[in-house]
């Protein structure tokens, strides 16, 4: 008998994926075949996220930062998208990545943030009720919370060129909200505690002129997000309900990260309709 849906979770990127661009996330989270090759930001952002999950299980700051370096080399170059480059000009391309990875890992480990730490890059599913497909999250730290000790604190870490609004919630990226729902129900199941907030740091790569911190902090509290957390639960239904049925997947030659792959996918015809 045919599965009613074609995924056995949803988690934020496939969902995002799916919003952004459907024939992208067909071939990705249905077909599974990831040959799509990641931009030399995505890759330092990958690094750091290596090192600082070194960092927070106990390595020292210098043995973390050249776990992160050593991944960085590891990635083969079939694997970065570098544009439209000469290949004689690929090694300086590789070299810049080292040096942006070098220089937003020292700003961050120059002063971490300190926590109370119960899990690193945890991996969580959860089945919660209402929703026809259980969720799938990787948090990158799970911490006591500092505004109730027999609480959860969930965090995580973005490099980036610049930074987010700075502000109340409400200034917050969508895209914030969506991931920290996904976050919270997999904490929620998996620890058995109260999960009271979602805490991004973002570390801007480039020095600030004014010598001001590389890190900014976003805190969305939980307590704050009914509304958003009554419009996770629709799109999570309205997203299931238009997967299982029969469709055609169509690209989105718009889209900046995959436009151009989905519409070559879909002119040669490799992916057809179920």
């Amino acid at each position: 008998m045919k599965k009613r849906y074609p995924i056995k979770h949803w988690s934020h990127s496939s969902l995002t994926s799916f919003l952004r661009n459907p024939l992208a996330w067909y071939k990705r989270y249905v077909e599974e075949v990831h040959d799509t090759p990641s931009n030399p930001a995505s890759i330092v952002g990958r690094a750091g996220h290596f090192a600082l999950e070194n960092f927070y299980l106990g390595e020292s700051k210098e043995k973390s930062i050249e776990k992160g370096l050593e991944y960085l080399r590891g990635v083969p170059e079939f694997e970065i998208n570098f544009g439209k480059v000469k290949k004689k000009d690929i090694k300086e391309k590789r070299l810049k990545m080292e040096k942006d990875y070098l220089q937003v890992i020292s700003f961050y480990l120059n002063r971490p943030p300190k926590h109370k730490v119960l899990g690193v890059e945890f991996k969580g599913l959860a089945y919660v009720k209402g929703l026809p497909l259980p969720l799938k999250a990787v948090s990158d730290l799970v911490v006591e919370s500092k505004i109730d000790k027999r609480a959860i604190d969930i965090v995580d870490h973005k490099f980036v060129a610049s930074f987010s609004p700075k502000g109340s919630y409400g200034e917050i990226k969508t895209i914030f909200s969506l991931q920290a729902i996904f976050n919270y129900y997999t904490v929620l199941e998996n620890f058995k505690k109260p999960v009271k907030r979602f805490v991004v740091y973002e570390c801007k790569k480039t020095k600030n002129a004014d010598g001001s911190s590389q890190l900014r902090k976003h805190v969305i509290n939980f307590a704050d997000c009914a509304d958003d957390f009554r419009v996770f639960h629709k799109l999570i239904k309205d997203a299931s309900l238009e997967i299982s049925r029969k469709r055609i997947y169509l690209p989105n030659p718009s889209d900046m990260f995959e436009g151009e792959n989905s519409f070559d996918i879909y002119r040669m015809g490799l992916v057809e309709e179920e």
